[in-house]
Formats: C-alpha cells, sequence, structure tokens
C-alpha cells in the first residue's frame, strides 16, 4: 500500500488555501495524515471531492445510531469549518458522503474510508467502525474556516489493535460537572478511545449516589478543608464537596455511549474508604470517629474485612453501581490497602483464623484477607453477569478467579497476570500517569504530584510486554492512561496535563506498532491541537518548545548542544542568561560550550514565541570528562547514563527529568579519568532524598584517587547516619575537602541505605540513591 504524501496533496499544508478554478471560493486540501495514523492509506486517483455547504451525508434507513454518526460528521464539518451538511436517510447517489454498514472484517471497529471524485463512502462492520472512520475525516478536514475543503482521492483501511482503549478521571479528589464530564468524553472521541474510566470514590470524598446508604453522600462527599502543596500541614480552611445523583450518572453513560464509550465506575476498595468510614464508621476497624480525609495519599483507615456488615456493604453498593452502569467490567480498586489495623483488629484476626488463613514466603495471611475481600466482590459481581477489574495489588494474596488485572505499578504486575492466563490492561505509571510533570522545568508548570513524563516518553510506550508467550500475549487485551487530580482543581488544568499526551498514548492503543513514527506524529499533532483550540480546550503547548539535546563531549572537553524544533521554526540563543530575540545569535549548527554559562533558547514563528528554556551549566576539573562506572546504575532510572555526573547540570527535585542516575541495592561507585595529573582538594557530589518514595541520602562517601586507575589510595571520607523521619525531602550537597592531591584518576564511591529504618513503611527493604553531578575542584 502507498501512503499518501504531502506531495500528492499538492503540496499544501492544512492550513494553506488555494482558489480553484470554478470558483472564487478558497479551497483547503485536507491531510489524511491524522492522530491515530491509519493503518493502510492508498492514493487511487488524481481526482478530489469537494466538500461544500449542501452536500448531504446520507445514512442507513431507519438506523438511529447511523443518524447520529451523520448528524455528528455534519456537526463536526461545521465547527471546523462552517461547511453546512445535510443530513438525510438513504443510500444517497453520487455528490455526497454514503455512511454504510456491511464492511467484511471481524473487528467490529474498523472501518473503510474511499473517496473519489463522485462520492464519498466510510463502511464499517458496526456503527462504531463508522463512527472511527468520521473522526478520520473530521481530523483530515481539520480547521480551515471560510474555505471549501478538496478531499483529495484514497482509499484507507484501518483498524484499531486493541479493543479496550481506556482513560481515567478521578473525581474523588477534586470534583467536576456533568458538562466537565462531558467534555472530557468528547476529548476522548476525538482520539478513538472507547472506555472511560470513572474514579468515584476516595478517602477524600464519595461521588456517586447510594440510596441504601444516603450518608454517603449527605457526608461523605463533602471534607472540611482541603491541604495546600504537598501536604504542607497548612489548610485553605474551604470547605469543598460534590456528588452525582443517579440519574446524572445515567445520563453520563448516555452520553458516552452515543460517542461508543463504555463507562466503567470504580468504587475502590476495601482502602481508600475514609470518606465511606467517616459516613458509617461501624464499617471502620475502630469505630471511629472518623471524618472525610483533608490531606493527600493514602489513609490506613480502611474497611473492616472482619466485618460482616461490610461484605454486606460492598455487595449493596455494587448492586446499585450495576443498576446505574451497564458496562461488561466494573473496577473495584484492591489497591493501596494498608493492613496495619487489620493486624490489630481482633475481627480481622478472627477472620483470618477461620478461613484458616495463613503467611508464606509470597504473602502474609492479612493480604489473604484483601484476597478474600476481593474474591466476594467479584463473585457477587460474576451472579450479576458482570466482570471485575482491579489494580495489580489484587495479585496480592492470590487473585480472584475470573478477574482483569490493570497493571498501575510498572508492567510487572500485567505480565505475571498474562502469565496466570488472566486478562491484562497495561496502565504503567512510568509511561501512562498523566498527573506526573510533563517538563523539566517544573518552577514554571502548574503543582504536580511529582515524576516527569514528556510526550516523547509516552509516545514511547509499546504496551506487549516481551517474553510473553504468543498465547499469554492474548491476554493483553488494552491499554489505559490515568489522571489522578489531587493538584488539579480546576477541570482547565485537566485538560493542560491530558492534553496533547492524550493523541501520544491514543496511537499506543489504536496503531499498529510499526506504523508509530515520533517525528511524523510530532507534524500531526501539531494539526491536531487546532481542533482543540477550535473547541476552547485548555492544551499544553511543550512541543512546541525548543528540543535540546545537551551532550558532554570528552574528546573536546565541551557540552555540545544542538537543538532542533517541531516545524523547524528558527531557535534563538543567550549564553548570558538574558531573554533571548530575533536579535540574539541563531542557532544554525552544533553550540560547544567550554565555560560556565547560562543557556536560555526560544523558538519564534509568526504566531508567537515559545516558552523560554534555560539551562544553568557549571564546570570544574571533572566536567565533560570520561566516567566509567564499577557498580550498575538502576535500570529504570539509567537515563543516559554515568555521563550525567559530570555534564555540569544540577538536578532539581523531580527525580525523574534524566538529570540524576539511581543505584538500589549496590552503591554508586565511579571512576573519572581527568585525563592528565591534576590538582584537586575537594569533592561535592548531590543527592536527591524523596523518603515516601523509598529514596534515601548516601550513608557514606569516600573518594581515592590514582596515576594508573589500578591503585587507588583513600583521600577522604565520611559516613552519615540513617535518616530520621523529620528530615526533609530535598537536594543534599555533600563536600568533602582534603589535602592538595595531584592525580589523573579518581575514585567515588556513595553507600546507598540497604536496610530502610523503622519508621518507615519499607522498613527493612533498600532504599533507592539518587545521585547527580560530582563535582572536583
Amino acid at each position: 500500500m502507498q501512503i499518501l504524501s504531502k506531495l500528492h496533496l499538492l503540496g499544501c499544508s492544512l492550513a494553506g488555501l488555494l482558489m480553484t478554478a470554478c470558483s472564487n471560493q478558497p479551497t483547503a486540501v485536507a491531510n489524511y495524515e491524522v492522530v491515530p495514523m491509519p493503518l493502510e492509506i492508498s492514493a487511487t486517483q488524481p481526482s478530489s471531492f469537494l466538500l461544500k455547504n449542501g452536500v448531504t451525508v446520507y445514512y442507513t434507513a431507519g438506523n438511529e445510531k447511523m443518524k447520529r454518526n451523520a448528524e455528528f460528521l455534519a456537526s463536526y464539518i461545521k465547527t471546523q469549518t462552517g461547511i453546512e451538511l445535510k443530513v438525510q436517510e438513504g443510500e444517497g447517489g453520487k455528490g455526497g458522503i454514503l455512511l454504510q454498514l456491511g464492511l467484511a472484517n471481524e473487528n467490529p471497529e474498523a472501518y473503510q474510508l474511499k473517496v473519489d471524485a463522485g462520492q464519498v463512502v466510510i463502511k464499517a462492520p458496526s456503527e462504531a467502525g463508522v463512527f472511527y472512520g468520521i473522526q478520520t475525516l473530521r481530523k483530515a478536514v481539520d480547521v480551515s474556516e471560510g474555505a471549501n475543503i478538496e478531499l483529495p482521492a484514497v482509499e484507507i483501511n484501518d483498524q484499531p489493535r486493541f479493543g479496550y482503549r481506556g482513560m481515567m478521571l478521578d473525581v474523588g479528589r477534586h470534583f467536576f460537572s456533568i458538562d466537565e464530564i462531558k467534555t472530557y468524553i468528547d476529548m476522548m472521541a476525538l482520539h478513538n478511545i472507547n472506555r472511560f474510566h470513572w474514579h468515584l470514590s476516595e478517602d477524600q470524598g464519595w461521588r456517586i449516589e447510594i440510596k441504601k446508604y444516603p450518608k454517603l453522600t449527605e457526608i461523605g462527599s463533602q471534607r472540611k478543608e482541603t491541604v495546600i502543596g504537598h501536604n504542607s500541614g497548612k489548610y485553605d480552611g474551604k470547605p469543598y464537596g460534590g456528588f452525582y445523583t443517579q440519574e446524572q450518572a445515567k445520563e453520563i453513560v448516555a452520553y458516552a455511549a452515543e460517542r461508543y464509550i463504555t463507562v466503567i465506575p470504580e468504587i475502590d476498595l476495601p482502602g481508600h474508604m475514609q470518606a465511606a468510614l467517616a459516613s458509617y464508621p461501624e464499617l471502620g476497624c475502630t469505630g471511629g470517629p472518623y471524618e472525610v480525609w483533608t490531606q493527600w495519599g493514602v489513609s490506613d483507615n480502611v474497611l473492616c474485612a472482619g466485618n460482616d456488615q461490610t461484605i454486606q456493604f460492598i455487595k449493596d453498593v455494587l448492586a446499585e453501581i450495576v443498576e446505574i452502569f451497564p458496562s461488561e467490567y466494573i473496577h473495584v480498586g484492591g489497591d493501596e490497602c494498608p493492613k496495619d489495623k487489620w493486624k490489630t483488629c481482633p475481627k480481622c484476626q478472627a477472620r483470618i483464623k477461620a478461613l484458616g488463613l495463613k503467611s508464606d514466603a509470597k504473602h502474609t495471611k492479612e493480604e489473604r484477607l484483601q484476597s478474600y475481600v476481593i474474591h466476594e466482590a467479584e463473585a457477587f459481581l460474576n451472579s450479576k453477569g458482570r466482570k471485575m477489574i482491579g489494580w495489580d495489588e489484587t495479585l496480592e494474596g492470590g487473585l480472584a478467579p475470573n478477574a482483569t488485572v490493570m497493571s498501575w505499578q510498572g508492567e510487572a504486575g500485567g505480565i505475571e497476570a498474562a502469565k496466570q492466563h488472566h486478562d491484562v490492561i497495561m496502565t504503567p505509571n512510568t509511561y501512562l500517569y498523566f498527573d506526573y510533570y510533563q517538563s523539566k522545568d517544573t518552577e514554571t508548570e502548574p503543582i504536580a504530584i511529582g515524576g516527569y513524563l514528556p510526550m516523547a516518553r509516552v509516545y514511547s510506550y509499546e504496551p506487549m510486554p516481551k517474553g510473553l508467550t504468543p498465547e499469554e500475549q492474548k491476554h493483553i487485551v488494552g491499554v489505559q492512561a490515568n489522571l489522578w487530580t489531587e493538584y488539579m482543581p480546576e477541570f482547565k488544568q485537566v485538560q493542560y496535563m491530558v492534553l496533547p499526551r492524550m493523541a501520544a498514548l491514543c496511537e499506543s492503543q489504536w496503531c499498529a506498532p510499526e506504523k508509530k513514527n515520533y517525528d511524523t506524529f510530532l507534524q500531526r499533532v501539531s494539526r491536531l491541537v487546532d481542533i482543540y483550540a477550535k473547541n476552547g480546550w485548555n492544551y499544553a503547548t511543550h512541543i512546541f518548545d525548543v528540543m535540546l539535546d545537551l551532550t558532554p563531549n570528552t574528546e573536546t572537553g565541551t557540552l555540545d548542544v544542538t537543538a532542533r524544533t517541531i516545524d523547524n521554526a528558527p531557535v534563538y540563543y543567550t549564553l548570558d542568561g538574558s531573554e533571548p530575540t530575533a536579535s540574539s545569535e541563531k542557532y544554525t549548527d552544533v553550540i560547544k560550550i567550554d565555560k560556565p554559562c547560562t543557556l536560555r533558547t526560544v523558538a519564534i514563528r509568526p504566531s508567537g514565541s515559545s516558552k523560554i528554556t534555560k539551562d544553568e551549566i557549571s564546570f570544574s576539573k571533572s566536567s565533560m570528562k570520561p566516567i566509567t562506572m564499577l557498580q550498575p546504575i538502576n535500570k529504570q532510572y539509567e537515563f543516559t547514563g554515568a555521563t550525567v555526573l559530570v555534564d555540569g547540570m544540577t538536578g532539581n527535585r523531580n527525580y525523574k527529568t534524566g538529570r540524576w542516575i539511581a543505584f538500589y541495592t549496590n552503591d554508586m561507585e565511579a571512576v573519572i579519568d581527568l585525563k592528565e595529573p591534576t590538582e584537586i582538594s575537594s569533592m561535592t557530589l548531590h543527592t536527591c532524598v524523596e523518603k515516601g518514595d523509598w529514596i534515601f541520602d548516601t550513608r557514606g562517601i569516600t573518594v581515592a584517587v590514582s596515576d594508573d586507575n589500578k591503585t587507588f589510595k583513600e583521600v577522604a571520607s565520611e559516613s552519615y547516619p540513617a535518616m530520621k523521619e523529620s528530615d526533609p525531602n530535598q537536594v543534599y550537597t555533600h563536600e568533602l575537602k582534603f589535602d592538595p592531591v595531584k592525580t589523573r584518576y579518581v575514585k567515588v564511591k556513595a553507600l546507598s541505605e540497604q536496610k530502610i529504618p523503622s519508621w518507615h513503611g519499607g522498613k527493612g527493604q533498600p532504599g533507592f540513591l539518587f545521585v547527580d553531578e560530582i563535582i572536583l575542584n
């Protein structure tokens, strides 16, 4: 199959306008290379179809879904171009757009889009497939107000890779209106996403009406105030709340269904239940009193698994949930359930004894108790003809027999579940948590939970884990991204965090792997954002910023900087910290930096300037020198490797930006080659500490020197005590001074925390050590 090139599209950019020979009306040329990229695009003939006022969309007689599809298409085209299309029942004749069923394809969401001079035909095995053909046509047309649209002749054959293509929204931490939820669904539809995972219950708020338990919304939907920032200990003093009635939830279900999106509700149990316990304290191990939680994190107040009332509560709630939501799947959470209260609760311990639960090398008896609760929930859902989804913690204590696993803690849980022949939806936080920062420059971003997940990393995700057999691979049924909203009080911020990363997600969900190409994807997204703007959706603009590669060159001793933009917009830079403008130095080739400076860059376009990048670059005697690791870097946090330690740039509090490298179960040990005998008298090393993520400071540092890289002499060492709970999370600077010594090779060793202190949840386990910039002077 031949991919239709931009040359075939008359060399016209999507926004470009041509004057047709037969009319004074300007004409824009469609581009079928959209997001997600279709499987096959074939040019068929040189002719085109002219989309203009009065063209009729024909739909299958008597089919309400097809009628709605036709109305969607007419509405999309009018919004994006102003062109008024007619909608009419029947097969139609020449000169129209035909929506048809009957395509021979086993995948119900497949479609074929054929364009010639006489007509446009979208054909599929199901109405949903026709809808996705409409989305492709809509995105090919893009935003071209006041113009007719030339649709070049084409045949597109397309189908999704995965049947489950999900996007989650947490409304427990922050609540969003019915209209905002509908907008979220519209955003999903544009990206061919067909599952809306609606996270409806949390420690910080219960959001769905349950008629048998009215206090869940009377009490559980309201918190008295909200913590400011990252659990600062300060609160805003403002009551906060909201919930959806069952009728409102059904309205959302219907709205989504019209767009071929299934709503999957989540009631998270037995943890994340403090709002429910505030409403019905008798369901907790201590009996309360409890209050709806006002801070972020994971409360250790969970449902009492030894209480018969708890199991009945779960079944009663799920009974009403299945009446509201017709989805095949119901999500019961199962994640982050601390077992502390169960260990001391007489009822829970009695239940453990009655069930004969024992601890073993794989699972504690309390983990097996959680498995009992999840099994009870699943058995009830199965009795109602439904299937259960749970987060990957549901693997703890043994997985419920028919459960589907949502793998969020990386991919390990999904791989294990697939090997056990359970269906899996891949949603790893390392690639698909859209509450993570999009930029390294976190100071100019809205506050977020942490992490670093730029568009390129989202796009790089391959959902099919290597190492699974073909039979096991069949159990990887879907892909989903998640949005947790602790730091998103406004819907505009929700949109900013999701768009355009949702575009990268949808290519992993829809496209065959061989069709993915990040550079061409960026070109396609640069057109897609016009539709975002037209709909008034707030989106992040990072893809239009200058993309920099800063690479230490150990041969020349320089930091080599290359710059590019997605559209080849001109880049200007300064090295003195001043703001770059069009009159600054223009980037033409690699910038070789050999002394301390502040590098700032900007892309300047007719439509305006990009965000200005800023990198502080320092030089010491170790900068841009060869470095060798004697102990392995942790693969998950290896980034560009050892050169991070000598690139002249120091990381900030965000340890996932690529400016830090990590060590786990072993120490950091590196040898720096100064290339010639050099006098030094100090070594400075930075560590990043984030105790909640099991990241601790070093326990000790030694510095040794050598002339031959074989025999080393220790010149300095320091040891540090285990961290206390009160020690702050921050970047720590460790400087060791010693008598001046002339040497060529310097070995620096930093000891990692091998045994996390007893006050921590990870007590006894190894801690991560994150290290950056080794400075020798």
